[in-house]
């Protein structure tokens, strides 16, 4: 049986709600860059600076990605994909910086004899039985 990883996937528009902490005087910046025009609101800005940040880190974090093989956006697993898989004796390896989304109809046990590890920088949505049965192979 060898192991394998999957090809990349277009990336996509899902995202994920985040908590930022800051300090009142940091907050009332923000606000008053808001009230100046610059940013449409608080979201603007922090969305702003973090893709400004991403964009400067841009070589290190290609680099990493390619070295590290893993799929970049969207690695949307469908019960085809992991029926193929186990079918040619293959297990995969999702590794995502991104998405890894796993279909409603996926079992448990199709899941455990496809999947042989997961890695999801970002966010992971499959359905509660699917997460319980990969909970083991979950880095």
């Amino acid at each position: 049986m060898t192991a394998r990883t999957l090809e990349p996937k277009p990336r996509v528009g899902d995202s994920e709600k985040m908590t930022v902490n800051l300090g009142v005087v940091d907050l009332g910046q923000v606000d008053l860059l808001v009230q100046e025009g610059f940013y449409s609101n608080r979201s603007d800005l922090v969305r702003t600076a973090v893709r400004n940040l991403l964009t400067q880190h841009g070589d290190t974090l290609r680099q990493t990605v390619a070295r590290r093989t893993l799929t970049l956006g969207l690695q949307h697993l469908r019960r085809a994909d992991l029926e193929r898989a186990v079918a040619a004796g293959e297990r995969l390896r999702v590794q995502v910086v991104g998405l890894a989304r796993i279909d409603d109809d996926v079992t448990p046990e199709l899941a455990r004899a496809a999947i042989e590890s997961v890695s999801v920088l970002g966010a992971f949505h499959a359905s509660a039985a699917v997460r319980r049965a990969l909970a083991d192979r979950t880095v």
